[in-house]
């Protein structure tokens, strides 16, 4: 109002102080308010009219551990649907107003409950245009909701893909020598693997080695079909290049591109497994002292 902008002006001129209403332009900033944390997860309430999916399957695997190929012979299979990382667990669901959130509570909702539901639709809805029969989706930063994952699909299946520490790390390096050095390389490759680890110990699954898949495709192909109960099928092994991406192949790019599965590098020399992967290398048998997968 005018009469309190004239007397703030006399103020100033008097005393050198104006006064401002708190909130206002002028006033000392407030500290944002923390985001809500996140809503705790739960199974659906009604699974058959919840779920479109029955039965999914994801990938469990660290970065650079060769999923991007055993997605690609996955999806050479006629009833497997392998699509390219989704990151559905991204994402996120968030209430307009008030009124929205007491709707959606009013029908036994949580924001998680809502999350679950979308994830599921948009995974339902690739498979549906694929014309395929069963989801598989391999994304590594799943591992760290392999939790919520199977909260989510309670009959989701899991594959557990490992491969040599050392390699995965070297591997992660040179994906980008500009953004990381070769020790931070490893400790950063190291979070996705003890994130596998943790969910190979909490849930059952068909574990894969990088290494054997390359050296023998056809039986390890066969086992995780056996493990999923589909048929075995050869053209998993010639699948072309109809199932590749163009970007972030690494090491198996070639391989990709042949059409055909060849062996992988040789494994590193025990003496240079930096330090930091040794206890990882002796947990999954590529060091002497673990008891190796499973």
């Amino acid at each position: 109002m005018n009469w309190q902008r004239k007397a703030n002006d006399a103020l100033v001129r008097l005393t050198g102080f104006q006064i401002n209403r708190v909130g206002k332009a002028g006033s000392a900033a407030r500290p944002a308010p923390a985001p809500p944390a996140e809503e705790a997860f739960r199974p659906p309430a009604d699974p058959a009219a919840d779920r479109l999916l029955v039965a999914p399957v994801f990938v469990l695997s660290p970065v650079r551990s060769g999923s991007t190929l055993l997605r690609a012979l996955l999806n050479a299979h006629s009833m497997l649907h392998a699509p390219h990382e989704l990151h559905v667990r991204r994402l996120r669901v968030e209430f307009g107003t008030s009124l929205a959130e007491r709707a959606m509570e009013a029908l036994g909702h949580n924001r998680a409950d809502l999350e679950h539901l979308l994830w599921d639709r948009v995974l339902h809805r690739e498979l549906v245009r694929s014309g395929k029969t069963v989801v598989v989706d391999k994304t590594p930063a799943n591992a760290f909701a392999y939790k919520r994952i199977a909260a989510c699909w309670p009959d989701a299946r899991f594959v557990f893909l490992l491969r040599h520490p050392a390699s995965i790390a070297r591997s992660w390096y040179e994906a980008g020598p500009d953004r990381r050095t070769p020790d931070e390389a490893a400790l950063d490759a190291l979070r996705y693997m003890k994130a596998v680890e943790r969910a190979r110990g909490a849930l059952t699954g068909c574990t894969v080695r990088y290494e054997d898949l390359t050296a023998d495709p056809e039986t390890e192909t066969r086992r995780v079909c056996d493990f999923l109960g589909v048929p075995w099928e050869p053209g998993m092994l010639s699948y072309g290049e109809q199932a590749v991406l163009s970007k972030g192949l690494g090491d198996w790019k070639d391989k990709i591109r042949s059409g055909s599965v060849q062996p992988g590098r040789e494994l590193p020399d025990p003496e240079k497994i930096p330090r930091s992967l040794r206890p990882i290398c002796e947990s999954w048998g590529y060091l002497p002292g673990g008891g190796g997968p499973t």
